[in-house]
C-alpha cells in the first residue's frame, strides 16, 4: 500500500508537487513501474487523496501528455498532470497492469453568434426566437414556437438590418471568437498544455452542433465547456449548455466523455483585474477622471427568468459590479457608479433599471461625464458597437451629458486570454460524464406527420392572433 506521507487531503484546482526522491519511488510499486522506467519517463510525480482514493500521476516531459493508469486501493483510476493541474478520473482497465495512452484535451467556447451579412439577419433572428429558452411558451402552446419565431423574425428583421448596416453590414462576433480561440490555444501551449479549441455558436455558424460533431471526430477524451458569458443566465450560457447536454445524452461516445462546465467566471480574479485595467485606462482619457460616473450596462433578461425560473443572473451581475468596484477602490479609484440593463425586447417586464431611462435621469441630475462599461460582453458586437456606442451615446448627449467614453470589450487582451487559460487548466480535474435527462424535441416525440400538422395549425393560429388589434400593438414592440 502507498505510504501515508502521500495521502493528501484534496485535489482542489492544482496538484501538489512532491519532488519524490529515488529512494521513495518504490512507493508507487503497485503501479508496476520500475525505478529506471520512472527516471526515464518522468520529471515529477503527483499524488492526491480524494474520496478515499489515492491518485498518483506521472508527468511526461513530452507535450503529448502521456497518461498512466493503475488500480489503487482496489479501484481502477487514472491520473495525469499537465500545466500544474492534477487531472484524475476512473477508467475500466483490463487486469491490474499499467497502460500508457494519449489524452486528447479539448475546449469548447460557447457564444451567441451573429449574422455575418444583412441577408443572414432574418434567419439568425428565427433561430434566436425559436429557442424555447428565449421565448418560454407554456408546454401546451409549445407547437407555436416555430411559427411565432418565423413571424417575429420577419417583423423584426428590417430594424435589425439597419443596426447591422451601421456597424459594417454584419456582426464581427465570429471573427473575434475565432481569434480568441486561437489565442487561447496558444496561451495553453505556453503553459505546456496541448489542446484543441473549438467554437460553437448558439444561433449562427459555426453552430454548436457542428463543433460537437468535430469533437467526436477528433476523439477528444476530456473536454471543458467555456461559455463566453462571465455571468450565468438561462438566456445565454444555459441555452448553449442545454444544447450540448442534449447531444451528449443521445450519443454513446459523448455520454461517456468527461466534461467540465465552467458555468460562470465573473468572480475569478483574472476577470476582475482585466475589467479594472480597462476601466482605469479609459478613465485617464477624461480631463477630470475623478468626476466620471462609471456606468455599467448589462444585457437584460426577463424578470420572470429570475423570479419564476430561479435564474441567478441578477445576483451574479450585482456581485460582479461589487467585485470590480472593490478592486478599483483598492487601487485608489473611488468614482461613483451605477448599473442598468439594456436590450429588452417585447411587452414583458425585463430587469430594471433600463439603460435608456437611467441615462436620461443622470442627465437631469447634472452628471456631465460618463464612462459606459459593457459588463456582459467579452467581444464587440451589435450591442456594444451600435446600441451602446451609437444609440445610448446619442441619448446621453441629448440628455445633458457632455463627456462620453466607453470601455472596449476584453477581446484579445493578453491578461484576459491568459486568465481563460488558467480557468481551463483548473477546471480539468472536475471533468465527469454529463448526466442529464434526455430532452426530446416535439418533432421527435410526435413524428413527421404530427409535426407538419402542428406547424400548419400553429401558423394559422399565429396569423389570426396577429390580426387582433391588441396583439398587433404588442408585436409592434418587437420591432
Amino acid at each position: 500500500m502507498v505510504g501515508s506521507e502521500l495521502c493528501l487531503p484534496t485535489c482542489n484546482t492544482r496538484a501538489l508537487h512532491l519532488n519524490l526522491s529515488v529512494s521513495r519511488l518504490p512507493l508507487v510499486s503497485n503501479l508496476n513501474l520500475s525505478v529506471s522506467r520512472l527516471r526515464n519517463l518522468t520529471q515529477s510525480i503527483y499524488a492526491v487523496r480524494k474520496s478515499n482514493l489515492l491518485y498518483l500521476s506521472v508527468v511526461s516531459p513530452l507535450k503529448d501528455h502521456k497518461l498512466l493508469h493503475g488500480p489503487v486501493q482496489k479501484r481502477e483510476v487514472f491520473c495525469f498532470a499537465v500545466g500544474g493541474a492534477c487531472i484524475c478520473g476512473e477508467y475500466g482497465l483490463e487486469g491490474s497492469h499499467v497502460h500508457v495512452g494519449e489524452e486528447k484535451l479539448g475546449v469548447l467556447l460557447l457564444n451567441l453568434g451573429g449574422p455575418e451579412t444583412l441577408q443572414d439577419v432574418q434567419p439568425f433572428l428565427f433561430n434566436l426566437f425559436a429557442d424555447p429558452d428565449i421565448i418560454r411558451l407554456p408546454r401546451l402552446f409549445r407547437f407555436l414556437q416555430r411559427p411565432l419565431a418565423q413571424l417575429i423574425s420577419v417583423l423584426r428583421a428590417p430594424k435589425s438590418k439597419e443596426g447591422y448596416a451601421a456597424i459594417g453590414g454584419g456582426s464581427p462576433l465570429r471573427k473575434i471568437t475565432d481569434e480568441q480561440a486561437e489565442a487561447l490555444k496558444m496561451a495553453l501551449e505556453e503553459k505546456n498544455m496541448s489542446v484543441n479549441v473549438y467554437v460553437g455558436m448558439r444561433y449562427w455558424f459555426p453552430f454548436t452542433e457542428e463543433a460537437v460533431h468535430q469533437i467526436k471526430k477528433d476523439k477528444i477524451t476530456r473536454l471543458v465547456l467555456l461559455p463566453l458569458y462571465p455571468q450565468y443566465s438561462i438566456f445565454t450560457s444555459g441555452s448553449s449548455i442545454r444544447v450540448v447536454q442534449d447531444m451528449f445524452s443521445k450519443d454513446s461516445y459523448l455520454s461517456r466523455l468527461p466534461v467540465s462546465i465552467i458555468k460562470s467566471w465573473y468572480q475569478r480574479r483574472g476577470y476582475i483585474e482585466s475589467m479594472a485595467n480597462l476601466i482605469e485606462q479609459e478613465l485617464q482619457k477624461f480631463s477630470n477622471p475623478e468626476e466620471v460616473m462609471i456606468f455599467f450596462s448589462a444585457h437584460g433578461v426577463p424578470v420572470s427568468y429570475v423570479e419564476d425560473a430561479g435564474d441567478p443572473y441578477r445576483d451574479q451581475m450585482q456581485d460582479c459590479i461589487r467585485l470590480i468596484m472593490q478592486e478599483l477602490k483598492a487601487r485608489g479609484t473611488f468614482n461613483e457608479h451605477t448599473l442598468a440593463y439594456q436590450s429588452r425586447v417585447g411587452p414583458i417586464q425585463w430587469l430594471k433599471p433600463y439603460t435608456d431611462e437611467v441615462l436620461v435621469d443622470l442627465g437631469k441630475k447634472g452628471v456631465k461625464s460618463l464612462l459606459a462599461v459593457p459588463v456582459s460582453f467579452v467581444s464587440e458586437h451589435i450591442e456594444t458597437l451600435q446600441e451602446i456606442e451609437m444609440e445610448y451615446k446619442e441619448l446621453a448627449l441629448e440628455s445633458g451629458i457632455e463627456n462620453w467614453g466607453r470601455v472596449p470589450a476584453l477581446g484579445l487582451s493578453s491578461t484576459f486570454i491568459s486568465y481563460l487559460a488558467d480557468a481551463v487548466i483548473e477546471a480539468l480535474p472536475s471533468a465527469q460524464a454529463i448526466t442529464t435527462t434526455e430532452i426530446a424535441s416535439e418533432e421527435a416525440e410526435a413524428g413527421p406527420v404530427s409535426y407538419i400538422i402542428k406547424m400548419f395549425v400553429g401558423s394559422v393560429l399565429a396569423f389570426f392572433l396577429l390580426l387582433s388589434p391588441k396583439l398587433i400593438s404588442t408585436f409592434k414592440n418587437l420591432l
